[in-house]
């Protein structure tokens, strides 16, 4: 049995894909410790792992979180390194004591990698978004609210990094941070197919496709087309968004549920049309398996899922990355990019992705093979257990590889198994 660490941020984006990694962990007799936050509490413990709770450290949110949540890069990263500072001497402490075989840390975890590198523990950098680098970089297109606190924010990440360097961090500049590279063991939950220059990345980067739990079949058949529409965890307050999807489908030949993120939101629509319904959450992959199209701002798992269950998109990303992932599901086919949020548009897109709906889910069947034949949460554990093996032999091997002297005037001469 093995001991193993996972760090991720306050993020259900992040935290999800790792939960079906822990319960293959713990099945195959693994040890699982993961500091996370107590919103994740529940799922965490219930898929087998020692939660150990991490809100203490966060720094207290900007007045205009609203404003500036998926648009502000530099404050998020601002957050992660105030994190690493103040609960360095507590993480440090305790993973001292026990004794981790690997850590698991998300990308944008800073310190769950900076703690690893520190302890000199096998690091894995779970990936729940592309793998970055120069390419997915330039795939990600700020807007101009994005630019706007990107170039606010640089003396402020600049302090940040100073204070990291303080700490002992050998850290020169934000990529990195958070740049894969290929040194280090890493999951991604995708294909290297849908992998934007997938081919780019060596033998150490496993693209392990969806983290999803098992699913029944597809199976349900309705009278009408089921649209489905949201925007995530993070987005999900956009009501005028909502507002037009209900008015340019209300009325339409066709079901609508707007998943609007909370009980405030759904209430905040008002009065909606008779085939339009609002919840403040849903369980997406069983929605998923009744809807005809997904209405998605194109996070990361809410296109997986999508491709997984066979479902063509309407494509509405609201910040840069989720653009990128929106452009790589409409180059493969996958869906259609929203490119005006009007009423009108929105249901112009809806009914041009019905109408092509066939050959949309054509173009998604190879993806969604893909998807499965990359192995999902099974190959992510194996993979952990991978790094965990060749760390553990790498260090059987250390001692036969000592210097030894012939006599004291000898230069140094390594000595190698016969």
């Amino acid at each position: 049995m093995s001991r193993i660490v996972f760090f991720s941020i306050p993020a259900y984006g992040h935290t999800n894909p790792t939960v079906e990694v822990v319960r293959q962990l713990v099945r195959r007799g693994h040890r699982v410790r993961y500091y996370s936050f107590e919103e994740f509490r529940a799922k965490l413990e219930g898929a087998g792992a020692e939660f150990v709770p991490c809100d203490a450290f966060l720094p207290p949110a900007p007045r205009d979180l609203g404003r500036r949540m998926g648009h502000d890069f530099s404050s998020l990263m601002a957050m992660v390194i105030d994190v690493t500072v103040a609960m360095e001497e507590k993480a440090l402490r305790e993973l001292g004591e026990f004794r981790p075989d690997c850590v698991v840390a998300d990308s944008i975890c800073v310190w769950g990698k900076l703690y690893a590198r520190r302890l000199g523990l096998p690091l894995v950098c779970s990936t729940t978004t592309f793998a970055f680098d120069q390419e997915t970089a330039r795939a990600m297109r700020p807007g101009p609210l994005e630019v706007f606190y990107t170039l606010t924010g640089l003396p402020q990440i600049g302090k940040r990094l100073a204070l990291l360097r303080e700490h002992g961090y050998e850290v020169e500049k934000l990529t990195d941070l958070i740049q894969n590279d290929s040194e280090t063991d890493t999951i991604v939950y995708t294909s290297r197919a849908f992998q934007p220059g997938g081919e780019h990345f060596g033998e150490r980067v496993a693209f392990v496709g969806p983290s999803l739990p098992e699913l029944p079949p597809r199976t349900q058949r309705r009278e009408r087309p089921l649209v489905y529409v949201s925007l995530g965890t993070v987005m999900h307050g956009n009501t005028g968004f909502y507002r037009a999807c209900a008015e340019g489908l209300g009325d339409g030949p066709w079901d609508v549920l707007l998943s609007v993120g909370s009980p405030e939101g759904a209430a905040a629509l008002g009065a909606l049309p008779p085939n339009v319904r609002a919840e403040a959450r849903v369980e997406q992959l069983r929605v998923l398996g009744e809807a005809s199209v997904f209405l998605t701002h194109c996070g990361m798992n809410s296109v997986s899922e999508s491709i997984w269950c066979g479902v063509p998109m309407v494509l509405a990303p609201q910040q840069s990355e989720e653009g990128a992932v929106a452009r790589r599901a409409a180059e493969l086919g996958a869906g259609l990019r929203l490119e005006r949020r009007g009423p009108a548009a929105i249901r112009a897109a809806v009914e041009e992705v019905l109408a092509q709906r066939e050959a949309y889910r054509r173009a998604i069947a190879p993806l969604a093979a893909g998807f499965r034949a990359a192995g999902g949460a099974a190959r992510a554990a194996e993979k952990i257990e991978e790094t965990i093996a060749r760390k553990t032999e790498e260090a059987r091997a250390a001692p036969l590889l000592f210097t030894e002297f012939e006599n004291d005037r000898d230069p140094p001469r390594a000595s190698v198994p016969g």
